[in-house]
């Protein structure tokens, strides 16, 4: 079968399961495409012997008729999910080198379901960014190019910008990522795929390089809501080893793919900062609303007060808890070591040269702020107001299942346009850092173009534990938007 890399994951294990095509032929495609498009930069390791071994394993599974959920499914894991005897760098130069022993529970998921591992994917260090600029590994690059400039190399977003890459260049049929602030869904809208981060709890955090504990989750990356629905099934579960894993039941998200959103109540919340956004991303709002009313839902506008202070609330608790998780990494028990005559000189020259500049940055504002004379003025009041955020939401809630706004101010911009100004790069998380603040599980579909044809993205936000509404309603405006997938020959043409 010709242009096997085409293929969304649902059509791949249903040809899988019907022995139309194999296993082992499936990943080495892919595994030709990743050696053809080396040039994205999308992974950090490939992992192509081990892929085809466990390709060859899924066939004789088969074969036998022991087909688990993802069996002989190839996928990509960003580079912060720890895989046993496979390197993980988190994108840093501090953990250039290092093999973890042990498996991180979402992967451990994934292998069990007879998913197939392709590799390691390029990331901000340390899941710090948001257009894939900082890894030590270098950038990665959106394999859409701007109608009016396609020379120009643009960000795939951030920090799962090298998994979007991937899935949208078709080098994998889904891919794990990490949440943080956005670094799901933002990608995700920069490069047309879906990206659905869940619940606070309700994927394990163990395993995963931490950045921001009390924010951190893992998500998944797909060609569809369908697939996105498919993976979390699988990634979802208790995990005893992680003290923030919720014990509560897992729902089969495939079977709420394409079911009724009749009397589905969706709020629009208003506000000065969704001007910040082009007119193109007000339009598809509007029209989103629209394709929801159309397919039975109603649409209500909210009020939530509090949630514009969101990126202010974030970039004072991340970097607070930044600065805690990443004091670890010192030279002395792991990782990365420079050359001293002392142990302060360890301390000193092994953070300086083995973590990149906006690393460096955040656990300076994480450390001021957590400070004697400062954790009061800024951490325990930036507290206060995630407190009433939450409460933001829950009001909401009382009268809506879903919430309805953009996934970023704009769409994807070109590789160092703005890598100089932390602030405007820190405002692509303006429309998604709120979910994270809040713990809520949120998705984000590809429903149109800017005036420069790339995509963007609509976000939708639901309560806790109630992935199924994000999957039906963004079924609806999937099928509605008309939205044309990312194509080669367009982007080259």
């Amino acid at each position: 079968m010709n242009n096997l890399t085409e293929l969304t994951l649902s059509e791949a294990r249903d040809l899988l399961r019907a022995k139309k095509i194999s296993a082992a032929e499936l990943t080495a495609a892919f595994l030709k495409r990743i050696e053809a498009k080396a040039c994205w930069n999308a992974f950090i390791t490939v992992t192509g012997d081990l892929a085809l071994a466990q390709a060859k394993e899924s066939d004789t599974r088969l074969a036998r008729g022991e087909i688990r959920a993802l069996e002989g499914l190839p996928i990509a894991y960003k580079d912060l999910f720890c895989t046993k005897g496979v390197r993980t760098t988190a994108g840093s130069r501090m953990l250039e080198s290092f093999i973890p022993p042990y498996e991180s529970g979402v992967t451990q998921r994934l292998k069990d379901s007879g998913a197939v591992m392709l590799g390691k994917t390029n990331m901000d260090e340390f899941a710090m960014g948001s257009a894939n600029v900082n890894s030590c590994f270098g950038s990665v690059i959106n394999p859409w190019k701007a109608k009016d400039n396609p020379a120009q190399d643009l960000v795939p977003g951030g920090s799962s910008g090298g998994s979007s890459a991937a899935v949208v260049g078709r080098l994998c049929l889904g891919a794990t990522g990490s949440d943080t602030g956005g670094s799901v869904r933002q990608p995700a809208a920069y490069t047309g795929v879906v990206g659905i981060k869940p619940t606070y709890g309700r994927c394990s955090r163990w395993g995963m390089v931490a950045f921001a504990s009390s924010l951190d989750q893992a998500g998944a990356l797909a060609k569809s809501v369908k697939d996105s629905a498919i993976m979390l099934q699988v990634m979802s579960g208790y995990d005893p080893r992680d003290s923030t894993s919720a014990n509560v039941g897992v729902p089969d998200f495939e079977k709420s793919v394409g079911q009724s959103i009749k009397g589905l109540k969706v709020g629009l919340p208003g506000g000065d900062w969704i001007d910040q956004c082009d007119d193109s991303i007000k339009t598809m709002i509007g029209n989103a609303a629209a394709w929801l009313k159309s397919a039975g839902a109603e649409a209500l506008d909210v009020s939530m007060p509090h949630i514009k202070h969101s990126l202010e609330a974030y970039y004072i608790i991340a970097p607070a808890e930044a600065s805690t998780n990443l004091s670890r990494y010192d030279g002395v028990r792991f990782g990365f070591r420079a050359p001293a005559e002392s142990i302060g000189e360890i301390y000193q020259n092994t953070r300086r040269e083995g973590l990149g500049a906006e690393v460096r940055r955040r656990i300076l504002i994480g450390a001021y702020v957590l400070s004697a004379g400062h954790i009061e003025a800024y951490y325990q009041r930036a507290q206060k107001v995630r407190a009433l955020i939450k409460q933001d939401f829950s009001d909401a809630f009382s009268s809506t299942d879903i919430i309805l706004m953009p996934t970023a101010p704009s769409g994807a911009f070109a590789i160092g346009e703005k890598q100089n100004d932390p602030v405007t790069m820190y405002l692509n998380d303006i429309f998604t850092v709120p979910a994270n603040i809040a713990g809520l599980p949120a998705i984000s579909i590809p429903a149109g173009v800017d005036s420069r044809g790339l995509p963007l993205g609509i976000q939708l936000i639901a309560s806790s534990f109630n992935e199924e509404a994000l999957f039906k309603a963004g079924c609806v405006i999937e099928s509605s938007s008309g939205f044309v997938p990312w194509r080669e020959e367009e982007a080259t043409s």
